[in-house]
């Protein structure tokens, strides 16, 4: 019996407890904590944080892990400690260089900047958070100069949400996208739009509740093994695989946005309940490759969810829960929903205009990383940026700069994965119409439970087994291309709108 191995594995429970306690508290403080509470919520959150951190930086830790990874032990181990051991070593040597007392202040500070951003949000005003994401940058600077203090900061900040993927090959496959995309989109705006007015109205709260239950059990959440909030931001939190909860943000008047939010965080959460039991406990249940994350909630939402033949199935029970839409043609809700035209907020946007919104967060955070742009000049330049990749321009901060909260708490360099996810997306849907044949023809019948079944097999038990890179040749035989997603809107649209592909 390996000793070591034993007591690495204990310590990664301890670590892993904290970590647990750590996601409770940020889940109850974005989805109940009352405003009087806040201040000793953040307070609990720092110390965790804290300890958490001191856990993963301690010698104890480091001598376990450097033990491990002699041969004479390491070639013991199984390939899912063996990654563990590797990927935790690295991890371990990042963190180590951090000094506790800053790490506890940054996470303090991010914490901070949350509650700000979430009130310069309702009142539209960039000043009122511009110097919690001043010290925010600062400080992310500072964080990752510690971690790698020989490699560019941004570089590493995109690795750490999409190991393997860097700027060049970002910006490689972005440019071939809008290449491809800005003659499509000129095409669908000369094409006639749909009317849909008669969409306008009020929809009650509690059944658009409803049809987010209904949906999420349709693409095969379990519900057993999940939870639902509300939150303003809608999200995704895995505490183990037998505990993976989403969040959701209702409108009386856009019953649509809740709708396409529960698809896109059931696939979130599907994924994490869907990992091999058999890695709880290693890193392998923890899936860092945002990308591949966002592939699989966009691949719901998008690939699947904006189909007609995906809510042919359900459209009654639909009207059932919001009465509105027994009036509304099926045929109009599907133009609807892939109602093609620029517009303010991302998190709303089709799903080809989408494609600009993430270029326009990555060209901007690239701006204020190694071109170190002002945070006070951030406002005018988004919008700016706006204008130019969409044609339109924010009235208010709200619409613009404030509209997403992953600058708060120092998420740079994760905006891209979302981008690269709906390319993966197009590569995964060519490789399961060859293997499965019409996406279309497997919806129309109800059996969307394939699908999701398909998605397990070849992408989500493995956990982060494989990087993202290596799904693709795993899954599709091929390197990253911006060619099937452009193939697949072209198709697409080109039937939707009446336009020669």
């Amino acid at each position: 019996m390996n000793e070591t191995l034993n007591q690495f594995k204990d310590y990664l429970k301890t670590m892993r407890r904290y970590d647990h306690v750590l996601t409770l508290l940020f889940w109850d403080l974005s989805t109940q904590a009352p405003e009087k509470g806040v201040e000793t919520r953040m307070d609990a959150i720092n110390y965790f944080s804290t300890e958490e951190f001191r856990l993963s930086t301690a010698d104890e830790y480091g001598q376990m892990l450097k033990k491990l990874s002699e041969p004479e032990q390491f070639d013991t181990l199984d390939e899912a400690m063996q990654i563990t051991v590797k990927r935790y070593l690295r991890d371990y040597e990042r963190y180590k260089r951090i000094p506790q007392d800053f790490y506890s202040s940054y996470a303090e500070a991010k914490t901070r900047s949350e509650r700000a951003w979430e009130k310069a949000k309702h009142s539209a005003d960039f000043t009122e958070f511009a110097p919690h994401l001043e010290k925010v940058i600062s400080m992310t600077k500072e964080y990752v100069h510690y971690m790698e203090p020989d490699q560019d900061p941004y570089e590493v900040l995109l690795d750490l949400y999409e190991e393997g993927i860097g700027s060049a090959t970002i910006d490689c496959v972005f440019d071939e996208l809008k290449e491809g995309l800005l003659p499509l989109l000129q095409k669908i705006e000369d094409s006639p739009r749909p009317d849909l007015s008669a969409l306008e109205g009020t929809y009650d709260i509690q059944s658009q509740k409803e049809v987010q239950d209904m949906l999420l059990d349709y693409i095969g959440f379990d519900a057993d093994a999940g939870a639902t909030a509300e939150s303003e931001h809608p999200f995704t939190t895995d505490l183990c695989i037998g505990d993976v909860r989403v969040t959701n943000h209702f409108k009386e008047e856009d019953p649509l946005s809740a709708m396409f939010s529960a698809i896109h965080e059931g696939g979130h959460a599907i994924f994490g309940q869907s990992i091999d039991p058999a890695y709880e406990g290693t890193a392998l249940e923890q899936v860092n490759m945002m990308g591949l994350h966002e592939s699989q909630s966009r691949f719901f939402e998008n690939i699947l969810g904006r189909r007609a033949s995906f809510w042919k199935p359900i459209y009654a029970k639909l009207g059932e829960l919001l009465p509105q839409f027994q009036k509304i043609p099926q045929e109009t809700f599907c133009h609807a929903i892939n109602d093609v035209h620029p517009s303010l907020i991302r998190t709303e946007a089709d799903e080809v205009t989408y494609c600009l919104h993430i270029i326009l967060r990555y060209e901007l955070e690239k701006a204020i990383f190694r071109d170190n742009i002002p945070v006070n000049d951030l406002p005018q330049l988004w919008n700016d940026k706006m204008e130019e990749l969409l044609g339109i321009r924010p009235e208010n901060d709200a619409e613009g700069i404030l509209q997403d909260m992953h600058w708060s708490d120092g998420s740079f360099g994760y905006f891209p994965s979302y981008l690269l996810g709906s390319m993966y997306d197009g590569m995964f849907l060519e490789a399961l119409e060859k293997e499965k044949g019409s996406v279309d023809t497997i919806l129309e019948e109800g059996r969307i439970q394939e699908i999701t079944a398909w998605l397990k097999e070849n992408i989500h038990r493995y956990g982060s087994r494989y990087t993202s890179a290596e799904v693709l040749e795993h899954v599709c035989g091929q390197k990253l291309s911006a060619q099937p997603l452009l193939h697949y809107f072209t198709e697409k649209y080109a039937r939707l709108y009446g336009f020669e592909a």
